[in-house]
C-alpha cells in the first residue's frame, strides 16, 4: 500500500501515479508530472492492481492530462515474488528509506 503522507494533492489523494508497467509503479506526492521536486516513490517487483494499471494506461494514452491519483494506506498491488525494491527521491535525489526522521511523518 502507499505510505500515508498526510499530504492532500486533491480529493483526499496523497500521490499521483506517474508510471506503471508489468513490474513497476512510480508515485509522486505532488500534482506535477515530473520528479523535479517533491517526494517520488519507485516500487519494483510488484504486480500493480489491474484497475489502477488500466486507469494509468488510459490516462497516459489520452495525453497525461489527468493522471490517476492514489490515497495513502490504499493498496496499489502485490509482491510478485520474495523481494520488492523501493527507491525514494526528493527533488531528484535518491534517499535511504531506512532513515525516516528527517523526511517522513
Amino acid at each position: 500500500e502507499l505510505p500515508d503522507s498526510g499530504y492532500d494533492i486533491g480529493g483526499g489523494h496523497d500521490a499521483l501515479v506517474l508510471f506503471v508497467d508489468d513490474t513497476r509503479i512510480t508515485l509522486k506526492y505532488t500534482r506535477e508530472d515530473n520528479v523535479v521536486s517533491g517526494y517520488t516513490i519507485h516500487v519494483d517487483g510488484v504486480c500493480v492492481e489491474p484497475s489502477l494499471r488500466a486507469l494509468y494506461e488510459s490516462s497516459h494514452a489520452a495525453g497525461r492530462v489527468d493522471l490517476p491519483a492514489h490515497r495513502g494506506d490504499q493498496p496499489f498491488g502485490r509482491a510478485r515474488g520474495a523481494e520488492v525494491r523501493v527507491a525514494i527521491r526528493d527533488t531528484g535525489r535518491f534517499m535511504d528509506p531506512r532513515v525516516r526522521k528527517d523526511w517522513w511523518p
